[in-house]
């Protein structure tokens, strides 16, 4: 009779999950590459390569489109990356000031009210830019300020406190009590103990926060879109859209 390496099962056996977690990354790998692959392509062929062969390599590659785009004053690439780098920038500094000082109240603070505080800069999730778009613009043109970057910022400032609010205040109250206790002994005030204690603890919440911010922020086109109409104030989304649209008129 054929003997069973038991050792073997055991092996194959520790070894399969490994080998679907493996299997699963390598799709997910494929999935998020592949359409920037393709999108590398499509930018160095022409305009009728790219939509008679999308998905093959450009034969030959014209690196030129590159050159063009970077040194064509008419497109204004530069003052579209300025636009967006201005405003990534300030929202996301609006966001950390705003956030992480709420979010130290309503998480160390004892007041009155809190947890209904807490409830109404909630329900700031329920209403995404997208659906409250109509109502944001009537208020920028009541302030003057359409046609401005400063509008985008406070749209984009304004939209991004409910949600990392709850992200740091869940970091601030795992901070231990007993800290703050002896931080008070020691003569610290509240605001020392925010700005000494806490925020370095929580420079791991505060870059989350950073990330998803700028990011949010750097694909935004829905609020530049309705708020700007000057080409000049234009950001790199809303720009890509503009020149998108004229390459498909031509």
């Amino acid at each position: 009779m054929a003997t069973i390496d038991y050792r073997k099962t055991d092996a194959f056996k520790k070894n399969l999950p490994r080998f679907f977690q493996y299997l699963v990354l390598s799709v997910v790998v494929l999935i998020v590459f592949v359409p920037i692959v393709i999108l590398v392509f499509g930018a160095l062929k022409t305009r009728g390569e790219m939509y008679s062969r999308p998905y093959t390599f450009p034969s030959p590659a014209h690196w030129e489109n590159f050159g063009k785009i970077l040194t064509d004053q008419s497109l204004g690439f530069w003052s579209m990356l300025r636009n967006s780098l201005f405003v990534m920038l300030w929202s996301t500094a609006g966001v950390l000031v705003i956030c992480s000082l709420a979010a130290f109240v309503i998480a160390r603070m004892q007041f009155r009210g809190k947890d209904l505080a807490f409830n109404i800069l909630t329900l700031g999730l329920m209403f995404p830019i997208t659906v409250a778009i109509l109502p944001v613009y009537l208020v920028i043109r009541q302030m003057h300020l359409t046609n401005t970057l400063m509008a985008v910022i406070l749209v984009q400032t304004a939209f991004g406190i409910s949600g990392n609010i709850m992200i740091l205040r869940g970091f601030f109250q795992s901070i231990p009590l007993e800290l703050q206790d002896a931080a008070s002994i020691d003569g610290c005030s509240a605001f020392d103990f925010f700005w000494r204690i806490l925020l370095p603890l929580a420079r791991p919440a505060l870059s989350a926060v950073t990330a998803l911010t700028m990011i949010v922020s750097w694909n935004d086109l829905l609020t530049p879109l309705v708020i700007i109409d000057k080409d000049k104030l234009w950001t790199l989304p809303l720009g890509t859209m503009q020149f998108q649209a004229s390459m498909a008129r031509n």
